[in-house]
Order: C-alpha cells, then structure tokens, then sequence
C-alpha cells in the first residue's frame, strides 16, 4: 500500500447527523428504513450488510431519538415523517443546550469556591507583556454580561482607537458602562475626544481631579489593574483577580470615588455660546484652585460680584460647584 497517497487522501466531513446524536451505522440503517418501510429486521439487516441483533439495537436508538415509530403491539417499527422527526430533535437539541448554557453561571461560582478553598493564588493572575494583556483586556470585554466599571487615566499601553472599538462593542451589546476620568485625561485633545465618543455610545462618564489607580471590573466579579508603570515597556505587567473579598474592596472603592465625581456631559453644541474674556479669565482661576479672595483681588473686582459672576458662570454650565463648572468649561473648550 502506497502510505504516502493514504495521507494525501482529504478527511470526509463530519456527518450532519452526528451532532444529533446519531452515529454513522444509525444513519445507515435509517436510510435502509426509508427506502423499504414495510420490511423487517431481517431484511433491513441485510440492506446494511449487519447482523439483526446490531440493526436492532440501532432501530432501539432511533425510536429514542423519535426518527422511528412502534405503531402497534406487534413490535414492527415505522419511520417518522422525516421533515417532523428531524425538526422535533433540532428542537429537543436546542432546549438541552440552553439548559446547559444556563448552568454556566453556577459552575462558575462552585469553580471559583473551590479554587478559593483549594488555592487562593488561583484567584489571582499575573500578565505579563503589552501583547498578552491587550489580550486578556479583549477576553475581559467580551466576557462582560451586565456592567464594566473603569477608572481611567493616562499614560496608555497603545493607540486608544482599539479599546474603543472593543467598549463600544460592550456597549452595543447593552452591557452598562461606567468610567472615572482623571482630569489630566481631559487636558488631551484626543483623550478628550475619547471620551466624548464613549459617551456619545452611552457610556455614564464622570470626572475627579485625580484617581488613585488604572482599574478595570466586570460585573463586579472581575478585576483587572496594572503592577507595573507603563513605561516599563515590553515587561508591563499587571494583575487579573477573580471574585474574592479583595474584587468587592475594589468594586467598593469604585463606588466611593463614583459617588464624589462630576458627571461629564457629552459633546458641546454647535450653539454653545462662547466666553469673554473676563469669564474665560475667572474659569481659568477657578481651575487652579485659587480661593475667592485672591480672585477678586486679581480681577480688582468685589467678592459679592464675584460670587455672583461665579453663579451665572454655573448656571450657564449647568453645574453644581465650583469644580464641575471648571470640568464642564475646559470640557467646551472655555478654559
């Protein structure tokens, strides 16, 4: 035998048939039992060149699986009309695989409890390198069910434009979507843009002057946050952790920071009006942080007028403090 022309024969494909459970040998006696329906074992037997105790054991498989019909008790078997038996199955396929899939979740939390139990290390998960962990980022998105908590701030691994592309898939997937920004992020044109677009998509965006960390977590199971600084380069690192006391702190200290962060309004409006010079000059005195008094006196203006020019200011910003109307100014491009 030529073994060489044995390997270059092409694989068949997978019969159809098989992810119904059913198996080459059912398949063929099947067949015998539609071309001669009236027959008997014997006969289908020896259509399939088998023995009548292995055709009946797959006749048993068929009637099962509802391909075949006893219709009397005379123990003879009748194909099912094939166009409602196959249909049936598919049906009775697809309720068993929802069944499965719905047991997911469960597995999940009985997997997680064992790992804790047996090995809490297996909670954790070290990345190491851009490329792996730009990979386990777009694993983390995609495993994403109902919300993604984010605290962002630069310096970024790569070009924004794929991260984007990868939320904005999370959010068309109706999976809620929160992130902090740090100030310094707004100060970027392009971060800025960024996140004009998230929030254009749907995401709820805030803002502090400063966030403590880079923290990503899913669905409050998963978290994800960097070990080392970007500029480590090739060797970055950083750390998966699954669902754990230390994946609720986080979630905890997301919500604290959440709760005292200025919400983020999306793009300005064509007909936003623009600022003079003494607003844009009082914005920018507010965005430093320097106190009333020393404004005034920098404006040679009364603290009672700047109280009241820093109330309009808010008014037309639609913002409730000091701070948002600084956010929301630079945020149009005022400051």
């Amino acid at each position: 035998m030529d073994h060489r022309a044995a390997e270059e024969t092409p694989a068949t494909s997978p019969s159809p048939w098989a992810a119904a459970g059913v198996s080459d040998f059912d398949e063929t006696v099947y067949h015998a039992i539609l071309h001669q329906p009236d027959a008997d074992v014997t006969t289908w037997s020896e259509l399939v060149r088998a023995s009548p105790a292995r055709v009946r054991r797959a006749c048993a498989r068929l009637l099962r699986l509802g391909l075949l019909q006893a219709p009397d008790s005379t123990g003879g078997l009748r194909p099912v009309d094939p166009r409602i038996a196959i249909r049936a199955l598919i049906r009775k396929r697809e309720t068993e695989s929802e069944l499965l899939a719905a047991t997911a979740d469960d597995m999940a939390k009985i997997y997680a409890a064992g790992l804790l139990r047996s090995e809490p290390a297996g909670l954790v998960e070290v990345v190491r390198g851009e490329s792996a962990n730009a990979a386990r980022l777009e694993e983390l998105y995609a495993q994403a069910e109902h919300e993604v908590c984010l605290i962002d701030s630069p310096p970024y691994l790569a070009p924004l434009t794929p991260q984007l592309d990868l939320q904005s898939e999370v959010l068309r997937r109706g999976v809620a979507y929160r992130a902090l920004y740090s100030v310094v992020s707004l100060e970027s044109p392009d971060l800025l843009a960024y996140a004009e677009g998230m929030v254009a998509l749907g995401e709820q965006a805030r803002v502090l002057p400063t966030v403590p960390m880079k923290l990503m977590v899913i669905d409050g199971r998963t978290a994800m946050l960097p070990l080392t600084s970007v500029d480590a380069g090739p060797v970055y690192s950083s750390v998966i952790v699954r669902h754990s006391g230390l994946t609720d702190a986080l979630r905890t200290l997301f919500e604290t920071l959440w709760q005292h962060a200025t919400p983020l309004d999306g793009p300005p409006a064509e007909e936003d009006e623009e600022l003079g010079d003494a607003d844009r000059t009082l914005v920018g005195l507010l965005a430093v942080g320097m106190k009333d008094e020393a404004i005034a006196r920098h404006l040679g203006i009364s603290l009672r007028t700047l109280r009241r020019r820093i109330s309009d200011l808010q008014q037309r910003l639609g913002a409730g403090g000091r701070f948002q109307a600084g956010v929301r100014a630079a945020h149009r491009g005022w400051a």
